[in-house]
């Protein structure tokens, strides 16, 4: 079957109604679903161009990987402060009502976790865990950031204060001058130590990946909310539920890459459709 052929852009939040009425749905969400909590889109309209470090970078070259943990010292604290906002919660009550069978979501913020949703995968991990590449022990982000602060002392508040910080969606941020920063080693083994989060050019474990699409497999509609859809790691959840036969619904300021494959696409802010979509979608048609 032709994908071509599926696609309704629209701008009407009836069309998007229509097109999930009485589906139980699995939810695919993105950097867009976060910005109203003050956390940037990467590739939103108004985002600007960034190159995010790749997996390659930070496991190759110690200058790259000590910038990286000096920015992320920074942002994570930001990250930590975030609350969700009313997109998040809508999305708790749709679960509520049986309306959303789970969330896959590409953010690693744990807003939705923190809203009240119950049943998420989180595909490219989560920001309060760092996990060691040799002995794969796994720590919390802020038992690091104190060993940080022990290694660097006065970093965090001497760079957060400056006015131009840029917060990113991976708990990263902009900052200049990082070669002083020490970064810390495995406490166990030695070894190099990450965030708990899927990098560009990095795999997802296919435990969680397959966890993901058996979440599609399960839903009868594919909503995806915020998300550009740029990267396969999540393209893939929209083609699998086109292939199968599932309507895909595609809520996102701007353009996405999953375009074709849906049925209805709304250029529209997440909080505020998500909000009104669980204000007016009735229960699922219950099944058999």
């Amino acid at each position: 079957m032709s994908t071509d052929a599926r696609q309704v852009t629209t701008a009407s939040l009836g069309d998007v109604v229509d097109a999930l009425a009485g589906h139980r749905l699995t939810v695919l969400t993105g950097a867009g679903v976060s910005t109203d909590s003050g956390i940037p889109d990467y590739r939103g309209p108004d985002s600007p161009p960034r190159t995010p470090m790749t997996f390659q970078q930070f496991v190759g070259d110690e200058a790259f990987r000590r910038h990286y943990w000096a920015r992320n010292h920074v942002g994570w604290r930001h990250v930590n402060r975030t609350l969700p906002n009313k997109g998040h919660r809508a999305l708790v009550a749709l679960e509520q009502r049986g309306v959303v069978l789970g969330i896959i979501t590409q953010n690693v913020d744990l807003l939705h976790e923190a809203a009240g949703s119950r049943h998420v995968i989180d595909l490219h991990g989560r920001y309060d865990r760092v996990v060691c590449l040799e002995c794969g022990t796994v720590i919390g982000r802020r038992e690091l950031a104190d060993r940080l602060d022990a290694l660097n002392p006065g970093f965090a508040d001497e760079i957060g204060a400056v006015a131009d910080v840029e917060i990113a969606p991976d708990a990263d941020a902009v900052i200049e001058a990082t070669s002083h920063f020490v970064v810390a080693d495995c406490a166990r083994c030695g070894g190099m130590l990450k965030p708990d989060i899927a990098y560009f050019g990095e795999t997802v474990p296919r435990e969680r990946v397959e966890r993901a699409y058996a979440l599609v497999d399960a839903g009868d509609a594919l909503l995806v909310a915020g998300s550009s859809l740029t990267v396969q790691s999540g393209l893939r959840f929209v083609r699998h539920a086109a292939q199968a036969g599932k309507p895909v619904v595609v809520v996102n300021r701007g353009a996405t890459r999953g375009d074709r494959y849906a049925v209805v696409t709304l250029d529209a802010g997440t909080s505020e459709t998500l909000t009104e979509l669980a204000e007016v979608l009735p229960a699922p048609r219950a099944s058999g």
